[in-house]
């Protein structure tokens, strides 16, 4: 696949697309950091390397040392792959705040979770390096949540393709 069309595939068939996702200068990030707001470290990036009007997303996370993403609930149908360092999860039951479970996943560990799974996720000590594979069917990603259970935001396949198409 040719550099100007990296992430671009959206049609009903991906056809062919090559791309080393440990060569970083190949790969277009977007990276998100928290403010004052969040009680927590926010610092991690996420590349889009491929979607499907269908709800078929492919994308690629990295973490910054001992940095979290936003809480947050899948929606989706969701697959991962840690590619490299630790990926530290904990599930959290939303009713109560309560910390359900806490596990490390290490590179080479491959996770399947049906939609709904709550978690926070932060990077080891060298942070960490992830291939995401969602299907959303109904076109809603995930919920970006609030310590109390209030979504901030949804991510939707709409709004990346809306994103993708402006540039």
């Amino acid at each position: 696949m040719s550099q100007g069309n990296r992430g671009d595939q959206s049609g009903p068939h991906l056809g062919e697309m090559t791309l080393n996702l440990f060569d970083s200068s190949t790969i277009k990030w977007r990276r998100f950091q928290g403010d004052a707001a969040f009680d927590y470290p926010i610092d991690y990036e996420a590349a889009l390397l491929s979607i499907q009007e269908d709800g078929h997303v492919d994308l690629l996370y990295r973490w910054a040392p001992h940095s979290y993403c936003h809480f947050h609930r899948h929606t989706a149908e969701t697959r991962s792959t840690v590619l490299a360092g630790e990926l530290h999860v904990i599930d959290v039951d939303l009713a109560t705040g309560q910390e359900l479970r806490s596990r490390i996943r290490h590179a080479g560990d491959f996770a399947c979770k049906e939609p709904g799974d709550v978690h926070m996720e932060r990077g080891g000590p060298d942070g960490a390096l992830v291939l995401f594979n969602l299907y959303a069917p109904d076109g809603v990603l995930a919920e970006a949540l609030a310590r109390d259970g209030t979504v901030l935001s949804v991510s939707t396949v709409a709004q990346i393709l809306e994103r993708r198409k402006k540039g």
